[in-house]
């Protein structure tokens, strides 16, 4: 169990081309979200890939979203290579199913609720028992898929502030996508806030993950252009990744993004 006294390992924050990564080994992950939740009024937690970093970099208001993460974890093993070529510094990269279910882990251990908000109706329904079964004392206190209509927005974000969720998944379908979050945080009541893609397909076994052997050696795109064949474009976007880490190096600019008014 963790001492809510005990403030557990040291993070660390540091920049990748100017966006923020935030350094949590594993064991301190505990110690974080617990903070986040007793101190800090909850927060957003962004799950970095190298397309998100990339997209922060010329959209303002994913870059405003990513600056105001109170967590910001390295999905890609090549924000991890970009860190340590930088700034010498390696953070720890995580799956992105691992990381939400020692999530989920935690927040059971401690009684905590949770909203699903995302997906089809059908999927949405079979993740949350799914959910139940695995996670038998995680209070899920309501669902609502992603196909909302604009009007249905206003009593869904009354409805997810009555029912105080310690965090809300929000998957596929939602409007906006992350910026949903973004543009609504306010709106919430204060509680973790996590952009969780595709991993209500995962839950709901419609869907599976890429092996932990595929993940750590940094092969997860090879699965996702076998379903997106565009996505196999991407090559264009990494090699300007790895042009930028060269400039930044040779220049020694590295600070960090600031917010921009929209």
């Amino acid at each position: 169990m963790v001492d809510a006294k005990n403030p557990g390992p040291a993070i660390e924050r540091i920049t990748v081309l100017q966006v923020p990564l935030d350094i949590v080994p594993q064991e301190a992950l505990p110690y974080v979200i617990l903070d986040l939740l007793k101190n800090k009024g909850g927060g957003n937690i962004v799950l970095l890939s190298l397309w998100d970093l990339l997209r922060a970099r010329r959209n303002k208001e994913y870059r405003n979203y990513i600056l105001g993460a109170a967590l910001v974890i390295p999905i890609s093993k090549s924000l991890v290579g970009g860190a340590r070529f930088l700034t010498g510094k390696i953070p720890v990269r995580y799956m992105p199913f691992d990381f939400v279910v020692g999530l989920l882990t935690f927040l059971e251990e401690r009684e905590y609720s949770l909203y699903l908000l995302g997906a089809k109706r059908r999927v949405l329904r079979k993740a949350e028992r799914n959910l139940r079964q695995t996670f038998p004392r995680l209070g899920i206190v309501g669902r609502y898929p992603g196909s909302f209509r604009r009007q249905e927005e206003a009593p869904l974000l009354i409805a997810i502030r009555k029912a105080a969720p310690a965090l809300l998944l929000v998957g596929t379908g939602v409007r906006g996508e992350e910026r949903w979050i973004a543009r609504n945080y306010l709106k919430l009541n204060p509680g973790l806030r996590l952009w969780c893609s595709d991993l209500f397909d995962v839950f709901a076994l419609r869907r599976s993950r890429p092996s932990p052997a595929v993940f750590n050696r940094g092969l997860e795109w090879i699965g996702y252009c076998l379903q997106k064949p565009l996505h196999s474009f991407r090559i264009f976007p990494y090699m300007y990744y790895k042009f930028l880490l060269l400039s930044y190096r040779l220049r020694g600019k590295n600070k960090p993004l600031q917010p921009i008014s929209l």
